[in-house]
């Protein structure tokens, strides 16, 4: 135990695995606050006298800030100092949460949500920079593993934990938990991290602001986020302010990527994207997102509003998928020390495409242990991926560049759970339509067996007591409400098949990466 606490005689850095838990524990808090609201925005429109749909926004609003702050953390800890930048904003994480538990309105929540994004969108990034620095390069798995412990299963247990302490106290804890997390983070760090040499911070006579950059990617992303957060609600391209924040969108984006690629002081080095494994990893990690944010979207929407779940129940479907990927985590990171990382990601992409796929054969009257071990078997696959991904993304990229490397990753991750759920729910609503005008056809209010079904529903309500005519009534609207149940139970299929197929994507993309040795470092010319 002794041996913990001591410095590297050359360093002076401490062991690995204390500074690995001081970084991770603010990260884990700010992941688990992009779901943890999710379940309690009823809640939340009732106490602040607002709509669900205005209540929205307290999601939208944190999506947002934490978008824009994720690609500039490089540029921040160069500005700043790693350290200080990283203090900074678990501060402010800390403080806008304080404020969020007791926002008297629900402006007022999202102004705060604004701020706690803004905050929480650096955490992330310098987290998994400092965790890559501090391991040597044949423990880089388990580096990568302890960063993926707090970013994949904190998403997983939010709805959940949301839930929880929304019912048993007040939506307002969910905000408030988050402070003695941000106080022990803030105390922690101050004795235990500290800057490597080349990281020294600019002097004021150094400082070069790209201004025009930076508010090119504020737009950008913002208005990206919006439209990925708002469209299925404000009917996509039917709604003007969806079509204006678009084109904004596009026009941020465009304009940052060309004049970012031809800075000398860019805020965001594209150039990382150059390089065959970063790029690759990059798009692997925004597909990652995209899946993982996507099912975990859909699998609770399912089990609530098809099989009649209440949300603990629905929580406790997902949450042995988490334990699953908490248990094989630290496997995968030791296997990255011995099997190629990118035969790693194959496996993990293959095993969750088969669990997506076996999800697709998902029907009306599937029990909590088929639901429960569909996630479980995802979750296996998940655990194969994250660390390889990481480790391969890295390996290449020189130890000044982590922190843009880093900034980069975590937002493609982000930005491909917002598609995810942005493009399941529109399949999702697009696909039951289809499918009830489908099955609509085929319901024949002629046809004998329709018939049939209508007079034994009709019977059984009228030996209940009911009216003969009400009675009636009543069996033509139960039999339209399965229908509308199996058209929706049949786009949830679609919407799994189709992420399964993604997924199979992947592993073509593996051929084409760069070979990343198991356990030998690489010298990396400057």
């Amino acid at each position: 135990m002794s041996d913990l606490f001591k410095r590297d005689p050359v360093t002076g850095a401490f062991n690995p695995w204390l500074i690995a838990p001081t970084v991770m524990l603010a990260t884990f808090m700010e992941v688990l606050d992009t779901s943890v609201a999710n379940v309690s925005l009823e809640h939340i429109a009732g106490n602040l006298s607002a709509t669900v749909n205005e209540s929205t926004w307290v999601l939208t609003s944190y999506l947002v800030s934490n978008a824009i702050v994720l690609p500039l953390t490089g540029w921040f800890s160069s500005l700043f100092g790693r350290k200080r930048f990283y203090m900074v904003c678990v501060t402010i994480f800390t403080v806008s949460s304080l404020l969020c538990g007791l926002a008297p309105s629900l402006g007022m929540l999202v102004f705060f949500r604004v701020l706690q994004g803004a905050g929480g969108g650096g955490l992330q990034p310098v987290s998994q920079a400092i965790l890559v620095e501090s391991f040597p390069k044949s423990k880089a798995g388990m580096a990568q593993a302890v960063y993926a412990m707090g970013v994949v299963v904190a998403p997983i247990i939010g709805p959940t934990l949301g839930g929880w302490i929304t019912d048993n106290y007040s939506w307002r804890w969910i905000f408030l938990i988050n402070i003695p997390v941000g106080l022990l983070s803030i105390m922690l760090t101050t004795l235990l991290i500290s800057d490597p040499p080349y990281l020294e911070r600019k002097k004021l006579g150094e400082i070069k602001i790209d201004y025009i950059g930076l508010g090119l990617l504020s737009v950008g992303l913002g208005f990206l986020q919006v439209v990925l957060d708002k469209g299925q609600t404000d009917d996509w391209f039917g709604s003007r302010f969806i079509v204006w924040a678009s084109v904004a969108g596009a026009v941020g984006l465009i304009g940052a990527a060309v004049w970012e690629w031809r800075s000398r002081d860019p805020i965001v080095d594209l150039h990382l994207l150059s390089e065959r494994n970063f790029m690759i990893s990059t798009v692997t990690m925004f597909l990652l997102g995209v899946v993982l944010y996507g099912t975990t979207a859909l699998l609770p929407i399912l089990l609530q509003t098809l099989l009649g779940y209440d949300a603990m129940t629905s929580g406790l479907v997902l949450s042995p998928g988490g334990i699953a990927v908490l248990v094989l985590l630290p496997v995968a990171g030791m296997l990255v020390a011995h099997v190629e990382a990118r035969w790693l990601v194959a496996l993990g992409a293959l095993i969750i495409s088969v669990s997506l796929f076996h999800m697709g054969n998902f029907n009306l009257n599937i029990d909590f242990g088929t639901a429960m071990w569909a996630r479980v078997y995802q979750s296996l696959g998940m655990a194969f991926l994250f660390v390889p991904i990481n480790v391969m993304a890295f390996y290449f990229v020189r130890k000044e560049k982590v922190n843009n490397a880093s900034g980069i990753l975590n937002l493609a991750r982000n930005m491909g759970g917002s598609v995810g759920i942005s493009a399941v729910t529109t399949g999702l609503a697009r696909r039951a339509q289809v499918h009830q005008h489908d099955l609509s056809g085929d319901l024949n209010a002629l046809s004998g067996a329709v018939q049939r079904m209508l007079a034994e529903i009709t019977a059984a309500l009228t030996a209940r007591g009911s009216d003969p005519v009400q009675a009636a009534a009543q069996a033509h609207r139960m039999l339209y409400g399965m229908l509308q149940r199996q058209a929706t139970m049949m786009a949830f299929v679609d919407d799994f098949r189709l992420l399964g197929a993604i997924f199979l994507c992947l592993i073509p993309l593996m051929f084409l990466m760069k070979r990343v040795r198991p356990q030998k470092s690489v010298v990396v010319a400057h």
